[in-house]
This record gives structure tokens, sequence and C-alpha cells, in this order.
């Protein structure tokens, strides 16, 4: 019951700021195909040690997608591929995350009484991968770390590193992706704020 009258309160309270664009929804790997996924939160291999989704899918909103498709083509130049841990995400799933993350670590999820960027699909988490090797570049620190390692503004790190993380940082932005302050692989789009936040699960994509 909670769940659907969040969900009623941050409905109502967006149809008084804005009318939204309909919800166009699109699995990345089907506009760039070259485009890598390792879906953590379709396996146990996240924080919260288990799964969450039931497919091991990537989607966003077409036009956020067809932004991250030139990113990809373009780094692709300096021997770079993008590699997707998540992007949207069901409403229901964050406030898993909300309830369930240490409440010390509560500055690295979403409100559910906000909602996410995640669940407008308009918010997409990432790295790198070499072209040449198919490997994950090594950052700073790994997806999901709840440290101060995580910012992207963070100095500590060995050079190489703070340097892919730089790149990755450059080449989102001149394709309208703002890096998030507490987390180097999540980038949100600049129109976010044009799509609803959704609760559909992905078997229903």
């Amino acid at each position: 019951m909670l769940k659907y009258l969040l969900m009623e309160a941050i409905s109502k309270v967006e149809n008084k700021e804005q009318s939204h664009r309909p919800n166009e929804l699109v699995e990345i790997v089907t506009l760039d195909p070259t485009i890598k996924l390792d879906i953590r939160y379709a396996t146990k291999n996240n924080f919260l040690k288990r799964a969450v989704y039931k497919l091991p899918k990537a989607y966003l909103q077409k036009p956020v997608a067809e932004a991250l498709v030139k990113v990809n083509k373009e780094i692709k130049k300096s021997g770079y591929g993008l590699l997707v841990f998540d992007g949207y995400r069901p409403w229901s799933v964050t406030k898993i995350f909300w309830d369930e993350v240490d409440p010390l670590n509560r500055k690295f999820v979403a409100d559910p009484k906000i909602g996410s960027i995640h669940n407008r699909g308009c918010a997409v988490d990432l790295t790198l991968y070499e072209l040449k090797s198919e490997k994950e570049v090594k950052m700073p620190c790994e997806y999901d770390t709840f440290s101060e390692k995580a910012s992207p503004s963070y100095m500590g790190a060995p050079k190489e590193e703070s340097e892919k993380r730089d790149f990755l940082i450059g080449a989102m932005k001149k394709e309208d992706f703002t890096v998030h302050p507490n987390e180097w692989w999540h980038y949100d789009h600049k129109d976010c704020k044009l799509y609803s936040i959704l609760d559909i699960p992905f078997e229903d994509l």
C-alpha cells in the first residue's frame, strides 16, 4: 500500500509541474550492439548481494539512448567502447535500494519519495572497455563502491585511472550527460525532466 501511495504522491507533484513526453524506452543494444552490458542488478554481484532484475537488459528513453550511441561511436576513435551497468530502473527497485542500504550510504541511492533519474529512463551507469582486449578499464574504484573514491573529483587515484575516468566524463559531457557528484559511473541526460517516473518491470517492456 505504501508503494502505491508514494507513487501517487510523486505523480501528483509532477502533474502540477509540467506535462511529460510519452514513454519511449528502447533497449540500448538494439541501437548499437557494440555497447557491452554487465547488468549487475540481474546478478548477485551488487551491493545487495542478490538479483533485483529478472532480465539482464538495459533500457533508456530513445533520445538518451541515441546520445549514448554517439558517445560510443566517438570513443572508438580512441580505442574504447562503453560498458553499461544499468539504465532504466523501475521505481520499486529504487524503493528496495533505499530500504535496504545502510543509512550512512544513502547519498549513493535515490530517495523514493523523489524518485531517481534512472526511474525516468534518462540515467545510465557505465564505464569503458578496451576495444582491443575487450577488457573493462580500471577506474579509481569499482562500480557501486560507497566511498569517497567514487567521487568524480577524487584526487587520490593513480594517474592512469584518473585520466580514464576524466576521459569518460568528458566524452559523456559532449552529448549532454552530466556526471553524478558522488558517482563517476552515473550520468544524467539533459532531457531527464521531460519524462515521468516509471515502475514498469523489464519483462513488460
